[in-house]
């Protein structure tokens, strides 16, 4: 089956090769979805294809299509257009009417319209909006008598359509949408928090060939339009037995029974200021000892800030920053949509060859996730890309309380880790310390005891195992030594 391509080789891929060469498909959007950019592209791509084209406009003047494009750096060079926009005069804007008499005649204007198919003959073909078809008959059976013809006939001269139609419209005229053999819905719409733009495009139809269904996030850019396709990662079907992954601290290998493993995820939780972050550089930069290429993105710290602490705590970044071993990666949040960001990770590891991602913080992370779902649906859908990439994974979460109630996550994603490690704030005689621990290790052994952690000029260092105090965890230890002691 011949595919024709939609000109964006993401969407292409939503839809399994593209569209179907000699079908016709209905772009179903709001008036500000992109319907008529989007189509216009289509038809330039096969342009440049030195394919057939042409493009029926309904609702804008020629002249104003080239403004309206001209902004994204497009001309219409090489697209036949036919012009049946409105056209009026100022007498006949106060009798209140559309289309000059004339062209109200339906005879008339599908007549136009078929002359120009039967002359031009061509390969792809827009009509911009049908739904001025629609509102031109003077009965609905009229109306799907026509379209039919229509589709019939653009079937048999192989012709790949596309017909945008409004909403509210659609809801009228259901038939249109069975008689087409595809269906792309544009939507746009505000975050439920009403911060940010959403846009999106979801197949609700696409005859004679699978597709991946949902909603597909969609930008539209000073040079046109990107699509992040919503792909379920599937799992990985087994862990292959990696190698440890020493933190180059000895006393918090000891903890953790030799240490980490790489090709494994884990968690690393505390409250605000208690190293965590200063801790997984620490992981990734022993990564790169190994010949392991990592990223870490962050989402609230400037990489600056980033490399001038660790910096100051001895921890070597500038030889693996210069030869390409490290990298830092700011986002911002309000910017990426989920797809758009598991896309970036996605990248970095197939094109790049990055073995080691670090996400700091899932706080952050969620920010970016919240206005799109929920983040336990797109952690887990990334966690399983990672696992299946065997790629190793540490997450930075931030908890709300200093000291009391202990708990590794807020978020109850605790379950998508093979690893998790937590550092909390203790008092101990009249001392704030941090303590460090590990409460979960999917592939060996670990030690439960807690140690003291501490950030140092010379470094990270991990004490030795925390005796004569109970309850630590609850931040106002207990001293259980005896007297004599």
């Amino acid at each position: 089956m011949d595919r024709v391509s939609t000109g964006f080789e993401r969407l292409d891929e939503v839809l399994d090769g593209g569209f179907i060469k000699g079908r016709s498909y209905l772009l179903v959007g709001e008036a500000g979805t992109g319907k008529t950019i989007f189509s216009l592209y289509w038809l330039r791509d096969g342009a440049n294809n030195k394919e057939k084209c042409l493009f029926i406009s309904l609702a804008e003047r020629k002249e104003d299509l080239e403004a309206n494009i001209g902004g994204f750096g497009w001309d219409l060079q090489g697209i036949e257009i036919l012009d049946l926009s409105p056209t009026f005069t100022p007498q006949e804007v106060t009798e209140y009417r559309v289309f000059p008499a004339s062209e109200v005649e339906a005879e008339v204007f599908w007549g136009s319209i078929h002359e120009k198919l039967n002359k031009f003959k061509p390969q792809r073909l827009v009509i911009d909006s049908a739904s001025f078809l629609r509102l031109l008959a003077t009965e609905e059976y009229q109306f799907r008598r026509r379209i039919l013809g229509l589709l019939h006939f653009l079937s048999q001269i192989e012709c790949t359509s596309i017909l945008t139609f409004e909403p509210t419209e659609l809801l009228q005229e259901t038939s249109l949408s069975l008689a087409v053999d595809g269906l792309l819905r544009f939507r746009r719409e505000l975050s439920r928090n009403k911060v940010i733009d959403i846009r999106s495009v979801e197949i609700q139809k696409f005859r004679g060939s699978s597709y991946k269904g949902g909603l597909h996030s969609m930008k539209i850019t000073s040079s046109g339009f990107e699509f992040f396709p919503h792909f379920i990662e599937r799992q990985a079907e087994e862990k292959e037995v990696a190698e440890r992954w020493p933190s180059g601290l000895p006393q918090l290998d000891e903890l953790l029974g030799g240490g980490l493993e790489f090709g494994t995820t884990t968690l690393i939780s505390g409250p605000s200021g208690c190293g965590k972050t200063t801790l997984g550089v620490q992981y990734l930069t022993q990564a790169a000892g190994f010949g392991r290429r990592s990223v870490l993105y962050t989402f609230e710290e400037s990489p600056y800030s980033i490399i001038y602490r660790t910096k100051s705590l001895g921890i070597p970044l500038d030889p693996v920053l210069k030869d390409g071993r490290f990298k830092i990666v700011q986002v911002n949040p309000l910017e990426f949509s989920p797809d758009e960001f598991h896309l970036l990770v996605k990248k970095e590891i197939e094109q790049e060859e990055r073995t080691a991602v670090m996400i700091d913080s899932i706080k952050g992370y969620e920010v970016a996730m919240v206005e799109y779902g929920t983040l336990a649906s797109y952690l887990q859908n990334l966690v399983h890309y990672l696992n299946r990439m065997n790629c190793t994974a540490l997450c930075i979460n931030e908890l709300e309380t200093l000291a009391g109630e202990v708990k590794i996550t807020e978020r109850g994603i605790s379950h998508l880790f093979d690893n998790a490690l937590f550092i909390r704030y203790a008092e101990i005689e009249g001392k704030i310390v941090k303590v460090i621990g590990c409460i979960k290790k999917r592939l060996g052994d670990y030690q439960s005891d807690l140690r003291e952690f501490r950030i140092t000029k010379e470094g990270l260092r991990v004490g030795e195992k925390l005796k004569g105090w109970e309850g630590i965890l609850s931040g106002t230890p207990r001293s259980i030594r005896s007297p004599e002691n």
